[in-house]
């Protein structure tokens, strides 16, 4: 019988293995993760998630909206996700106003907290955006 948590033996175990792959796990960070995934083009989105896969259905600026709500009332706990998808708004033609009231509204339902760090990062990606 071992006193060592089930989980951290598994977290342990998997790190053991990303070493002996030649993973340098150390230096791996989520934050930022988000800048390897390519901002999808607009008729993109529509193709896979959009009027393409249901031309009778929602645009994919309408599912990024959603998207974002679910994210946000969720807590705002995947931030990377929250970048990627205000990134994705922007291509897909959402303005600021429409991203900060999705976010404002999602307040109602997940609390202050949430809401307002999903506005931090939103701001935050729209600022990068605006940059470059």
């Amino acid at each position: 019988m071992t006193d060592q948590n089930p989980f951290e033996a598994m977290m342990k175990m998997g790190a053991d293995w990303a070493k002996a792959m030649n993973v340098d796990t150390d230096m791996f960070t989520a934050k930022g993760f988000e800048a390897m995934w390519p901002t999808m083009s607009k008729d993109q989105m529509e193709m896979f998630f959009g009027k393409g896969i249901s031309p009778g259905g929602l645009d994919a600026k309408t599912r990024l909206m959603l998207t974002l709500a679910g994210l946000t009332v969720l807590g705002a706990q995947a931030e990377a996700q929250i970048r990627l998808t205000v990134r994705h708004l922007v291509e897909a033609g959402a303005t600021k106003q429409e991203i900060a009231e999705v976010i404002a509204q999602m307040g109602m339902f997940a609390g202050v907290p949430a809401m307002n760090k999903a506005m931090e990062l939103a701001t935050d990606m729209l600022k990068k955006d605006e940059a470059e």
